[in-house]
């Protein structure tokens, strides 16, 4: 494959450099881009709609942000499905509902986008370059519903292109190339890494794992990657985690869990695609088959905006909190509050019930669970299992939690099960400790006890 590849690399990117040559590519503007489009579209020789795409490519990442969005309302007005030949090819099928015919309607609703998308695809690294497009084309789709419709486009062949047959599981380590090592430190998005030091903390260590998923037409740029420490027991805080001085195994096989706690998305543009469902799962088989003795897979999760709910809802003025409990919330707005024993522990056993409401009850407009990592892992087929109090004293985990984290719990045997009932009626599934703390907060807002 690399032999293959090295070669197609080779005869489009002489291709490129010769399209360099003859054309003016110092002032480009999205009408060159949209010509050139269309030519792509035109074509009918391979080794020309590989030069054609290498040339639309490079004159798109010479667009500044307004030229782009000038492209993609070209995109969205020009290369959308034609409604006469959809008509005509409905009819047809209305008079006969032949295969034939299904066949010629199902062609005349796709967009044309999405061959132009498949084209431009030919390039050398157009996977790569389309997945940048996207990471565009979502930062502008807040101001135009237009292009809704692209992005659409690109979800409906992102989600072949990157189909679970086409990933491959690697395990990084201190001996990964220092390319992909540079990327793991610029990609991590839950617990920021410092320095190479940290890194090699969280990597070299004989208690730590780390794999990523890789495609081979993005080479070596991660898609998604998942730290695991190994544990004796399951862990509560983050920050032995973090800190290598206080966190260790000497020896792995005397470890019965492995926690996840870091788990981050590498490429804006295939945000919606989902990798982590496959992740998790082939990283419970790996490391079952090379530590048979690890009994629990747990996640050690933040539980990113619960505080900026806890205080919009406390503030409402429909909140039926007592006087005395929102009185003890202020005292969150003291950044050194969990340094104090006795109201951390007032603090407590206020919030932990609250947090198991608003992990449990509070609810998206779809219907799905308000928090983002709640909806990873409860759909994935995880257990919401012990909501932990202070298990991030850091700046950003009181910010964002109040110093919470949750264990969300992979049981092999349940996992389909858990998914099933989590997907078809929107159950989740949790332990008895955070369900004693969902009747609790009942208590604590008492306009919901006869509800």
């Amino acid at each position: 494959m690399s032999f293959l590849q090295e070669l197609f690399n080779n005869i489009t990117q002489r291709e490129a450099s010769l399209w360099r040559r003859i054309g003016n590519l110092d002032h480009c503007d999205h009408s060159q881009l949209v010509t050139a489009c269309q030519a792509l579209l035109k074509s009918d020789g391979e080794a020309s709609s590989i030069s054609l795409a290498s040339r639309a490519l490079e004159i798109y990442a010479r667009l500044d942000d307004d030229e782009k969005r000038a492209f993609f309302e070209q995109l969205a007005a020009l290369f959308s499905a034609e409604p006469d030949q959809i008509d005509q090819a409905y009819l047809a099928y209305k008079a006969a509902r032949t295969n034939e015919n299904l066949e010629t309607l199902f062609e005349s609703c796709e967009p044309r986008r999405q061959e132009l998308l498949r084209r431009l695809n030919l390039s050398s690294g157009g996977t790569h370059k389309l997945v940048k497009m996207r990471e565009d084309l979502l930062a502008l789709m807040a101001d135009s519903a237009d292009f809704k419709a692209i992005n659409a486009d690109f979800i409906h062949l992102f989600g072949s292109w990157f189909n679970r047959g086409f990933l491959v599981l690697k395990r990084i380590d201190w001996n990964t190339p220092a390319n992909i090592l540079e990327k793991i430190i610029r990609y991590e998005a839950v617990h920021e890494i410092q320095d190479w030091d940290d890194l090699r903390r969280r990597l070299d260590a004989r208690d730590r794992r780390c794999f990523g998923f890789f495609h081979p037409a993005i080479g070596d740029e991660p898609l998604i990657f998942v730290e695991v420490a190994l544990n004796k027991g399951l862990p509560s805080q983050i920050q032995p985690i973090l800190d290598r001085d206080s966190y260790d195994i000497d020896d792995p096989e005397s470890a019965d869990t492995a926690a996840f706690f870091g788990i981050s998305n590498c490429q804006v543009g295939l945000r919606g695609i989902s990798f982590g469902n496959f992740l998790i799962k082939q990283v419970v088989q790996e490391l079952k088959q090379e530590l048979p003795n690890l009994k629990y897979f747990v996640t050690l999760s933040p539980v990113p905006n619960f505080r900026r709910w806890l205080e919009t809802t406390c503030s409402d003025d429909a909140c039926m909190l007592s006087p005395e409990a929102r009185e003890t919330l202020k005292h969150l707005d003291d950044p050194d509050w969990h340094k104090n024993e006795e109201l951390a522990e007032r603090l407590g056993s206020l919030i932990k019930p609250l947090a198991a409401r608003y992990l449990l009850k509070e609810k998206t407009t779809n219907g799905q669970p308000l928090n983002p990592v709640a909806r990873f892992h409860l759909g994935n087929g995880a257990e919401l299992h012990r909501i932990n109090w202070l298990g991030d004293t850091s700046a950003k985990g009181m910010k964002q939690s109040a110093g919470l984290m949750v264990n969300y719990l992979y049981v092999l045997d349940n996992i389909e099960r858990n998914h099933e009932q989590y997907s078809t009626s929107g159950t989740i599934v949790c332990s008895s400790g955070v369900r004693d703390l969902s009747r609790r907060s009942r208590k604590l807002l008492k306009g919901e006890s006869e509800k």
